[in-house]
């Protein structure tokens, strides 16, 4: 088998993850609960609501969001939906 087999006839691997340009959605920290290290934030311009988990937050030391904080984050699709990733304060 030659490389066109193997890589596509570009040379490409048809596999590869392919890296997509993305803006970062803000939104407003509905809840938190500090305890157990997981919360929910309301995307500015609507949407479902986004679940966050204290291992997403971007910050130093212990890491958690308070009610009503304004924040920018990634949106991926998790097991049960919408899933906030690289979390900042803004």
């Amino acid at each position: 088998m030659g490389i066109a087999a193997t890589w596509g006839a570009r040379g490409v691997c048809p596999n590869a993850p392919v890296k997509v340009e993305t803006v970062m959605a803000t939104g407003t920290v509905k809840w938190f609960n500090s305890e157990k290290g997981y919360g929910f934030i309301e995307q500015d311009g609507g949407g479902a609501d986004v679940f966050a988990h204290y291992s997403n937050i971007q910050s130093t030391g212990f890491r958690e969001l308070i009610e009503g904080q304004k924040v920018e984050f990634d949106v991926t699709q998790g097991q049960k939906g919408p899933q906030a990733e690289n979390i900042r304060t803004i």
